[in-house]
């Protein structure tokens, strides 16, 4: 059996070290892959510097890490779409609550996935292309499509041209791009917010009108962009967006919010434990704006809830995306991975400064390991 090695946090707010890890053995409905390429997510910063405030089931030790691609190397008795060499992408589950949190964290080099979060990479599409999209489009999908969510009509090889919009704050986003896809894919008008340098691409990915997030008047712009069709819902994304997208569907009659971010930003305290000043004012920051955003909602309407990306793990909306849509629109190009990669490392030894250099802003790029056979922590 091979030996295995994995980027552990050894106790909260601690820096990622690289030492020893179990080999891990696929349940039934897992494969065993080979790490090719690894994603750091905001999530996995985020972590770090709460410690315990999320993700309080989490022991330490803990292996992080939801985005990875690699090799197929083993199978449980019940997979069917995947064998031996295949190569993969897919989000790795190991940070939720109920799961094998070692065996299914994707910072180390053999890791445990579930066949049903997981697609094919085609030919045309590198490893390090390919990583960049499990959460981020798991997350997405979520948002549009489930019922507690905006609950939208799924996306269809030929869609209808519906007369219905979706808004998505934050297009230019690893979620916000991959949530342009999906809704085009799903027949809907795309509104998108996001700087001007990034309009052109958000057009190419399906957005019907692209906003500056920045300009004064851009409640106003993306309302009367929307005008003359029903607003199916819409999606917040990055900090600060709750608030003018709940103004946008008091505008224009949409019912649902998804919100795909807090209403603060969790990098703004010390990666340090106990109660500190910032720590007591982002806190304090967060319940009040809540609160004042729930009753804006509850007074007007609007139901405003919060996406888990890993919701759909289960459910319809799981089954839809991994097996169903980006199989197929992945090999025909309908769907592309975006942002594009900043490869920032070859080795799990990587992990910490890359997670250091998320924290500083990495807009429109994913940051990625490319792990080398012969890389420390590759071996």
């Amino acid at each position: 059996m091979p030996t295995n090695t994995a980027a552990w946090i050894d106790a909260p707010y601690a820096d990622f070290t690289v030492w020893d890890s179990p080999y891990p053995v696929a349940s039934p409905t897992q494969i065993i892959v080979r790490v090719r390429a690894a994603a750091v997510n905001p999530l996995d910063a985020i972590t770090q510097s709460n410690g315990r405030l999320m993700y309080r089931w989490l022991p330490y030790p803990a292996i992080l890490g939801e985005d990875v691609a690699g090799v197929v190397v083993s199978v449980g008795g019940q997979v069917t779409r995947f064998r031996v060499g295949d190569r993969v992408v897919a989000y790795a589950v190991g940070m939720e609550k109920g799961r094998d949190h070692t065996a299914e964290g994707g910072f180390q080099q053999y890791v445990a996935v579930e066949e049903r979060l997981t697609a094919p990479i085609p030919g045309h599409m590198s490893d390090t292309d390919a990583v960049v999209l499990p959460l981020a489009v798991s997350t997405a999908a979520s948002a549009l499509f489930q019922a507690d969510n905006l609950s939208l009509a799924h996306p269809e090889l030929d869609p209808p041209r519906r007369r219905e919009t979706v808004v998505i704050w934050g297009g230019a986003t690893s979620v916000g791009a991959n949530a342009i896809q999906l809704a085009r894919a799903a027949g809907y008008v795309v509104v998108a917010t996001a700087s001007p340098r990034n309009h052109a691409r958000l057009r190419e990915l399906g957005a019907s009108h692209v906003i500056d997030y920045r300009d004064p008047d851009v409640v106003d712009k993306v309302v009367s962009a929307s005008r003359g069709t029903v607003v199916a819902g819409v999606l917040a994304i990055a900090t600060g967006s709750a608030e003018p997208c709940v103004a946008i569907a008091v505008a224009t009659g949409a019912k649902r919010v998804a919100l795909a971010s807090p209403s603060v930003s969790f990098y703004d305290q010390p990666r340090r434990g106990g109660l500190s000043p910032a720590r007591a004012r982002l806190l304090g920051r967060l319940v009040i704006r809540n609160a004042v955003l729930q009753t804006t909602c509850a007074l007007r309407g609007v139901r405003a809830r919060f996406v888990w990306g890993s919701s759909l793990m289960d459910n319809e909306v799981g089954r839809m995306l991994w097996t169903d849509y980006l199989p197929a629109a992945l090999a025909d190009r309908r769907h592309v991975a975006f942002p594009p990669a900043r490869i920032v490392g070859h080795s799990l030894d990587d992990l910490q400064a890359a997670v250091d250099l998320l924290r500083t802003g990495t807009s429109t790029q994913k940051l990625v390991i490319a792990l080398s056979e012969d890389a420390p922590g590759a071996r």
